[in-house]
């Protein structure tokens, strides 16, 4: 359908372009359509995220996401790359549900497992994904956060390069969300910071495309440079918190919503919502993933 596709030849096109393609976390079935309408907009891949902790503390279903997923992109018929990815997750029957449902690609996280474990729970991710054409995302290091929607934990854990290379030969993973000095969430007192030496250090011995998790907040000139290493920097950056604030902002409350308490705002306030959020993505494709026109 339309250019529905998984992760390959999107953060491939990345790489060797030295740009990211931005993976954002609608949270919302109906915040799908703005993200999509952005990168109409730009003329940008995109991808469309939903993760296991958001699809509980939003109260939003794998395949209803998926469902309006397809249906936006039918009723839009966009002419960009777009991967409907599901984020953290560790659930291995929330990961079938998704392949089931029409998610092109998947995240395994189980950093918190010594490195055997995690070898062999994402081996049997790929080997459940790899068949039906998904791609899979995994992650090796421990990425801290700021407000635990995505991790329980905020100890930080950088990813060892050689470590890394032995990660994606074992497993056969698509990309690898990487540990250096981001954190997910919003940034308050502490500064996000980014590892520019170990991401060329994990470039250089593996050929696996990286992920950068924790991109709200970031100054854009931080991830532009990941994105611009000559070794290839990181191809893919989840940004998530910032579209729920900038929706929350114009809906005029704080903390989080339910999937229904956002449905039951009147049409004109969802619609200033979609509106907001599409800015700030097109704002985010052109300024911080420096993705624009690279449909």
């Amino acid at each position: 359908m339309a250019n529905v596709q998984n992760l390959t030849e999107m953060l491939k096109k990345a790489k060797e372009g030295r740009y990211a393609v931005g993976s954002f976390s609608a949270r919302y079935t109906k915040l799908i359509a703005p993200i999509i309408k952005a990168a109409m907009a730009t003329d940008s891949p995109a991808i469309v995220q939903l993760s296991e902790k958001e699809v509980i503390r939003h109260k939003v279903g794998v395949r209803e996401f998926a469902e309006e997923f397809y249906r936006v992109v039918k009723e839009l018929d966009p002419r960009v790359p777009l991967a409907l990815h599901l984020d953290h997750t560790k659930t291995l029957s929330v990961i079938s549900e998704a392949i089931d449902s029409g998610f092109t690609s998947v995240m395994i996280d189980a950093s918190e497992m010594d490195f055997d474990a995690n070898v062999a729970v994402t081996k049997q991710v790929v080997a459940m994904a790899h068949p039906h054409n998904v791609t899979v995302e995994a992650e090796l290091g421990k990425i801290g956060t700021t407000d635990f929607v995505e991790t329980d934990k905020d100890e930080e854990l950088y990813t060892d390069p050689v470590e890394a290379a032995r990660f994606c030969e074992l497993t056969g993973v698509d990309c690898l969300a990487v540990s250096v000095g981001t954190a997910h969430g919003v940034y308050t007192v502490r500064k996000p910071k980014v590892d520019y030496d170990r991401l060329e250090a994990i470039n250089k011995l593996t050929d696996t495309p990286l992920v950068l998790h924790g991109g709200s907040g970031v100054p854009s000139e931080m991830v532009v440079k990941a994105a611009q290493l000559p070794t290839g920097g990181v191809c893919k950056v989840n940004i998530a918190t910032d579209l729920e604030l900038a929706m929350l902002a114009v809906v005029g409350r704080e903390g989080h919503l339910t999937e229904s308490e956002f449905n039951s705002y009147s049409p004109e306030l969802i619609r200033k919502s979609q509106d907001a959020v599409q800015a700030l993505v097109e704002d985010k494709i052109r300024h911080y993933l420096l993705s624009d026109g690279r449909a």
